[in-house]
């Protein structure tokens, strides 16, 4: 199967965000170009200096078409759940591929890829358009630097091309996910012994914010105006996390951190909580930010594009997900939906695996896409 080649050799390219995708987008580009694509590379380099490479390619002429979007970044693999092989060497059994990304979502690569190179050329009556980004796990940077900087994405926008994000759905039609917001909150004290004068404890400014933090986190588990009956489930997630800098139980903090992550939905509005956010910091004299990472993303279910691709994956009705994808950064794109192999269930985890069913079902349904949206 050729999904299931593709797949093993992207597997074995530790391509963890914080590491750079440079090698991974090299064997990608000679794969696209092998097989009629026209890559355009769009770089950049991380917040800590990491070289990263997006690639937009595009096979065929003429307007409008379909563009597969996917990403070739990983999360960490510090645990693995056997001695046997590793995070990084793809390995098969149990009628599933075992390995880091196997799932999210190299397996959806493997599949567009065996898929793309059933049409020639010729065969191509509108375009057939791949964009392979950095960075989706960490922030959607990539996503971000295409939308900013790619020719390719330009025309993609101007002429109507219908998008799939191939993140694993177990090839369910998804027509809305929820996005990614980051809050940091820093206050800053002075380390010094306990016993004296001589320091200020960071967390006696932080505990006002946190208590206000936990305030909101309630009031969005609860209230109707923060609710989306469509997502499960339903609320903004709105997930805490604190840290201080603190040396031992007899050292005043010098530093102390609280991070929020949300997931805000469509139809909620949340900027009076960032108000308040923002409000409570400055009464304690902290340091904060809100990073708007990826808005939420939704698709009429109703409209023609979502229809038709549901005939064409034999499914009843579209779908929602509570996790975000590079569909978020893709707003110009009005025909769009999230679609792959793979389980959402199996991604990021200790055992990462897809299933070979998945890899075969997935190819075909992407050739059939193809056909459907680039041939007629």
């Amino acid at each position: 199967m050729k999904a299931l080649r593709y797949t093993k050799r992207l597997v074995a390219f530790d391509s963890t965000s914080h590491k750079s995708n440079r090698m991974i987008s090299k064997y990608l580009e000679m794969k696209l170009t092998k097989h009629g694509f026209v890559v355009e590379k769009i770089k950049y380099k991380d917040s800590n200096g990491v070289s990263k490479v997006n690639l937009v390619a595009k096979k065929g002429s003429g307007h409008g078409g379909l563009a597969y979007f996917c990403h070739s970044d990983v999360v960490p693999a510090k645990k693995w759940f056997t001695e046997k092989f590793g995070a990084f060497e793809p390995t098969v059994g149990k009628e599933r591929l075992y390995g880091r990304g196997s799932c999210d979502m190299k397996g959806s690569i493997g599949c567009m890829l065996a898929a793309a190179q059933e049409f020639s050329w010729d065969d191509l009556k509108q375009p057939l358009f791949f964009i392979c980004t950095a960075d989706e796990e960490v922030g959607f940077h990539g996503a971000r630097a295409v939308v900013e900087e790619s020719k390719t994405y330009r025309e993609m926008v101007s002429h109507g091309t219908k998008a799939i994000i191939g993140e694993p759905t177990s090839l369910e039609v998804v027509h809305a996910h929820k996005g990614s917001y980051e809050i940091v909150a820093k206050s800053k004290g002075k380390a010094a012994h306990s016993s004296t004068r001589e320091g200020l404890n960071a967390n006696l400014a932080m505990i006002p914010f946190l208590a206000e933090m936990k305030a909101i986190h309630d009031e969005t588990e609860t209230g109707p105006e923060y609710k989306n009956s469509l997502f499960q489930p339903s609320t903004v997630s709105w997930n805490i996390g604190i840290k201080d800098d603190a040396q031992a139980l007899n050292i005043t903090a010098a530093s102390s951190k609280c991070t929020v992550y949300l997931r805000p939905m469509p139809e909620v509005d949340l900027e009076p909580l960032f108000e308040r956010v923002l409000k409570c910091g400055a009464e304690q004299g902290l340091k904060v930010r809100i990073n708007k990472w990826g808005e939420p993303f939704y698709a009429e279910p109703d409209s023609e594009f979502i229809q038709q691709t549901l005939k064409l994956a034999n499914r009843p009705k579209a779908k929602t997900v509570s996790y975000g994808t590079d569909g978020g950064m893709l707003t110009e794109i009005a025909d769009k939906i999230v679609f792959g192999p793979g389980s959402i269930d199996q991604a990021h985890t200790h055992n990462e695996w897809i299933s070979l069913e998945q890899l075969k079902l997935g190819t075909e349904m992407y050739a059939k896409m193809i056909r459907h949206w680039c041939c007629q």
